[in-house]
């Protein structure tokens, strides 16, 4: 029996990729962050919810037949259970989905065409003209030198030493702060109006994100105002709290304020293209060494492999004709 191969590494990635599940986007909430919102919009990150009013795709049938069992022909090549399953263990993470999930039948079928054809290319001898052969060479390097890559960031890592050392002479860039805010709107502003709001003017909402920061600062309760007045629903629900964010998140008459404001004060009205912020931070201060461990591991992981990978290069002479290719 054959071996159960890629005939054609790039079509089958190609393949994989067409039945590949994406995330649905989602819409950001209004608010004061870079991208309009206040912070992670609901479920960012469950891509595995479903839509309201949808049905979840079915899921593959159960796997109820002996591993010897052939489950799939292609001409004279007969494929087991057991060695489909093995095919597809070898795949990327991200093309597994298509091999093994819900959509496991239609992949098969583009697979099995995949193979008709190059079953015929090969018994008109197309597999043995000059410019084929090549560019499989330059797919055969292409593959080799990936996985090279692969194997090479598979053995690196860095260790704690070399991690404990990069945070301590970068904590100063991963400052952070926490704070809340109140926002009042204007008109032009993309936050939506609450249901029977006035459109404020530019002066009437500076006037209210006036009186609102008096009455703070005579000591009203920050949280009950801002759930009370803000129109950042998102926090103000949440007593105005925005959570901890780093520079650059928010949009920049924001982040400035926040950035320079003495811990504990209460901010005169910040305006940005939202209304007038009233802002209070909370905090303000390098991220720990927990919570940058895990992306400083990965930034000196990359690093290393690709310095490990140039000295590889190095020790394949290279030699170019400048008189031919330019210098």
């Amino acid at each position: 029996m054959k071996a159960f191969t890629i005939t054609n590494v790039l079509m089958m990635a190609t393949l994989a990729t067409a039945y590949a599940q994406t995330p649905p986007s989602q819409s950001p909430t209004p608010g004061p962050g870079k991208y309009g919102n206040s912070g992670p919009p609901p479920n960012a990150v469950a891509s595995d919810k479903v839509a309201p009013g949808t049905t979840a795709p079915a899921a593959p049938p159960a796997v109820n037949v002996p591993p010897e069992t052939v489950v799939l022909t292609i001409g004279d090549r007969k494929i087991t259970r057991a060695e489909f399953e093995a095919f597809v263990a070898t795949l990327p993470d991200q093309y597994k989905a298509a091999a093994s999930g819900p959509q496991r039948r239609k992949f098969v079928e583009q697979y099995a065409d995949l193979e008709a054809m190059a079953v015929e290319a090969r018994k008109r001898k197309i597999d043995q003209k000059p410019a084929v052969q090549q560019m499989l060479a330059i797919q055969t390097d292409q593959v080799l030198a990936n996985q090279l890559y692969q194997d090479v960031a598979a053995n690196t890592k860095p260790d704690e030493a070399s991690i404990k050392a990069y945070y301590e002479q970068h904590k100063g860039d991963s400052i952070e702060v926490k704070a809340r805010h109140i926002l009042i709107r204007f008109k032009g502003s993309s936050v939506p109006l609450k249901p029977d709001q006035k459109d404020l003017t530019p002066e009437e909402a500076l006037a209210k994100a006036t009186s609102l920061r008096e009455k703070i600062v005579k000591g009203a309760d920050f949280g009950a105002l801002a759930k009370a007045e803000s129109d950042d629903a998102g926090s103000g629900a949440n007593g105005g709290d925005l959570g901890s964010f780093q520079k650059g998140r928010m949009v920049k008459e924001f982040d400035e304020a926040a950035f320079s404001l003495p811990i504990g004060q209460i901010s005169q009205p910040v305006k940005s293209q939202f209304g007038y912020h009233i802002i209070e931070v909370e905090s303000r201060g390098p991220q720990s060494y927990d919570q940058m461990k895990e992306n400083i591991e990965k930034k000196l992981k990359t690093e290393l492999t690709q310095k490990t990978v140039a000295e590889v290069k190095k020790q394949v002479p290279v030699t170019v004709n400048a008189d031919y290719f330019g210098k």
